[in-house]
């Protein structure tokens, strides 16, 4: 009894510590142009020792970078009870406060914000976005106390957009419960288009930054059918309300989840056409699909996180790459896409996985624990040594929902293990670790994984996708993708001059040691500019094959190719191969087996 009254005292006088700590910011905006922001952050309560340590995190959930947030921060300055107090920064991420047990501190700082994506601050005269976790910093070890945001707008802004609770009557002022909720809710500031939908008794608001061709009205419809069929498969939505931060630029892309929010990059003129609109829908729903996985749903090693340092794991696989195979899921489900469609997505991803040499390499838990050197700061033999743990972990997921469809004749799928580990996770409230995922497979499923474990997910074997897709009445195969053509294996980059952009493995450039960078200047003594006059520019996907004089050739012949390299010429010599790039087919079986389409329909959610 007395261990347990001690243990209620400790807790009650913990909790009574924490809830007379105070923390606040004020965010203003006084050079937009130049792309600042100010922060004041006042505390209270925190008079424990001589000194505070106030951290910037160095990455930000959900992009795998140290991304350094610190070097963006200057005049950094403090005070204590109004009078400026001894400030010292002790690492690169760290100001230390002397404040001599002092009440109230007061810090101000600026920060540097003109990088345009999704994980990153950017500011100007016509809007600020605030990505938190480069822009507030947290007292060292007082990472679950609750903090107060008030914005202030620069001019004529007059919209704020944030997953943070408001603070009742006070305008511009938000809540956040501690500093992973703070450090996971973006802010918009600006002048943006505000527009809401209700879907599965979720308040759901988007907010459009940098106008654009889009329909409001039918992208809440489409959004709200997307939500809807996500809440579908785990049975439930965690969120009172949830924001959608759109960012629209003249050529835009990609997307960050967060705990009830996400932010899009898109491009506004593309609305309008078909491609264009499944596009932003894809991300749409990708990112609203980690509202459960990643962001509940999660590798044990995500959360709680050290804003210190890079937090591994070796199951981005099924953190990012399942969420990439689930976005064509709920497309279909949703009716925004049809079957055949379906199909030719999910194969074009599996002929990314086949035709990357790296895939030979590099495994789905190898790709995952390497994102943080890899995946975010690819070269020129990425592809050779790497593969993304989006584009195999998508395999993966097509490769998983199909076995366990077939073992349970269509009983069972991939969505009965997601919502099986996220009630999972709700009741231990710790992320799973990769036996957890793989034992709740084998329970739904019924049989063993370890052989495909092995292969596909610690391993690199070749993707046995012909047997997978016949389980569900889908015939497909591959064959070489330009029979009878020369191939070199190098890409070309045209600037002023031509030069090898890269070189695949085990290729014929690769063999005969063509090198990047090296600049192109004759094919058999035939000038490079004559080549050149034949090829339609601007050509991203430009290769060396592709010039005349060696697409004129037949396989096995040899093409003396002139380099300049580090300012000397050079003769190489390349015997011409045959392409061992695959091209897949597959379609529906119109003779499947009952089990076949039971599987089908289990595995894709349509009839």
């Amino acid at each position: 009894m007395k261990k347990i009254l001690g243990v209620a005292l400790l807790l009650t006088l913990t909790m009574t510590a924490k809830s007379q700590v105070k923390i606040g910011f004020e965010v203003s905006f006084k050079e937009p142009q130049a792309h600042y922001a100010e922060i004041e952050m006042n505390m209270s309560g925190i008079a424990t020792k001589d000194y505070v340590d106030l951290k910037m995190p160095v990455w930000t959930p959900g992009s795998y970078l140290v991304r350094e947030f610190g070097k963006n921060v200057e005049s950094f300055s403090a005070s204590v009870n109004g009078k400026p107090a001894k400030v010292q920064k002790v690492t690169k991420n760290t100001w230390r406060v002397f404040n001599a047990k002092a009440a109230a501190i007061k810090v101000n700082y600026r920060v540097y914000a003109f990088e345009i994506s999704v994980r990153t601050a950017f500011i100007d005269e016509s809007h600020a976005f605030l990505s938190s976790a480069g822009i507030f910093m947290y007292p060292a070890g007082m990472i679950k106390n609750p903090s107060t945001v008030k914005i202030v707008p620069f001019g004529k802004w007059d919209q704020v957009n944030t997953g943070l609770e408001p603070v009742v009557g006070q305008k511009f002022t938000y809540y956040a419960s501690d500093f992973d909720v703070l450090f996971d809710s973006p802010i918009e500031v600006g002048n943006q288009e505000v527009f809401e939908f209700n879907a599965s008794g979720v308040k759901h608001i988007v907010a459009m930054y940098g106008g654009g061709n889009y329909d409001k009205e039918r992208l809440k419809v489409d959004m709200a059918k997307i939500v809807e069929q996500g809440t579908a498969i785990f049975g439930d939505n965690p969120n009172k309300h949830y924001t959608f931060i759109v960012h629209n630029y003249a050529q835009g892309g990609g997307g960050l989840e967060h705990l009830n929010s996400t932010v899009l990059g898109a491009s506004r003129n593309a609305y309008g056409t078909e491609r264009g609109y499944k596009g932003f829908l894809s991300l749409v729903a990708h990112e609203y699909f980690h509202l459960w996985n990643v962001k509940r749903l999660r590798p044990v090693a995500l959360g709680p996180f050290d804003y210190d340092n890079e937090n591994y794991t070796t199951n981005l696989w099924t953190a990012e790459g399942f969420t990439s195979y689930y976005e064509n899921k709920l497309l279909i489900r949703a009716g925004a896409t049809n079957k055949a469609t379906f199909l030719t997505d999910l194969v074009n991803g599996l002929g990314t996985v086949i035709n990357t040499p790296g895939s030979k390499v590099q495994s789905a838990s190898s790709s995952s624990f390497d994102a943080w050197i890899i995946g975010y700061r690819p070269n020129e033999n990425s592809k050779n040594n790497s593969i993304s743990y989006y584009s195999k972990g998508e395999i993966v997921g097509l490769l998983m929902d199909l076995e366990i469809a077939n073992a349970t004749k269509g009983a069972k799928s991939l969505d009965d293990v997601m919502k099986a580990m996220y009630e999972q996770g709700n009741i231990q409230k710790r992320g799973y670790t990769d036996a957890e995922f793989k034992a709740m497979v084998e329970k739904i499923s019924g049989i063993s994984f370890t052989k495909f474990w092995e292969k596909y997910i610690d391993g690199t074997d070749d993707i046995d996708f012909e047997k997978f897709f016949a389980y569900a009445g889908i015939d497909a195969s591959r064959e070489i993708s330009s029979p009878g053509k020369p191939y070199t294996g190098a890409s070309l980059k045209v600037d002023r001059s031509v030069t090898v952009g890269g070189v695949s493995r085990n290729s014929p450039a690769w063999v005969q040691g063509l090198n990047v960078n090296d600049e192109i200047l004759a094919l058999d003594g035939s000038g490079i500019i004559d080549e050149m006059r034949a090829i339609r520019l601007p050509n991203p996907g430009l290769t060396l094959e592709a010039l005349p004089a060696i697409a004129k050739k037949q396989v096995g012949e040899l093409v003396e190719v002139t380099v300049r390299r580090d300012g000397l010429e050079k003769k190489i010599s390349l015997k011409l191969e045959e392409s061992p790039n695959v091209r897949i087919k597959a379609n529906y079986n119109e003779n499947a087996t009952p089990q076949q389409l039971a599987v089908r329909k289990r595995w894709m959610g349509v009839n």
